[in-house]
């Protein structure tokens, strides 16, 4: 298990990252008392380890005009239909996550969209691979 490799000290150069992935390596050692390169040295191994597996940015999709946000579950209408449900969902950079999920229904998708009008046709394409159950997001709490 990678966490018992790892001290106190790579779980805090880990916060650093996750709190600003933007800091350098000099200011994180800074912080917890450590030279820039040995900073380097842990995140390269906090990479080898896979405890980081890449970086992201956080924007506002609002300031482009993607102000629909929306989950959609997925019922599949057939065992045969996921195959293309997935290619399709992967081709389209609107649907910005899909999981597998058991439960109810098959696959949940966060999409973010320009308007109801792209919605309508995103799912109405969903319609070949089965049905649907859409919530809107009205307010991201955290």
């Amino acid at each position: 298990m990678a966490n018992q490799t790892l001290d106190d000290t790579d779980l805090q150069i880990l916060q650093c990252l996750i709190d600003n992935s933007l800091r350098s390596h000099k200011e994180i050692g800074q912080l917890v008392h450590l030279s820039g390169q040995a900073v380097g040295a842990r995140v390269r191994r906090l990479h080898d380890l896979g405890v980081i597996d890449g970086y992201t940015l956080r924007w506002n999709p609002d300031k482009i005009g993607q102000t629909v946000h929306a989950f959609v579950t997925v019922f599949m209408k057939s065992n045969t239909a996921h195959t293309a449900f997935l290619s399709f969902a992967r081709s389209r950079p609107e649907i910005i996550e899909v999981h597998r999920v058991s439960g109810e229904g098959c696959y949940w998708m966060r999409v973010r969209l320009s308007g109801g009008g792209a919605l309508n046709a995103l799912l109405d394409e969903v319609l070949a691979y089965g049905n649907y159950k859409l919530s809107l997001s009205i307010e991201m709490v955290k």
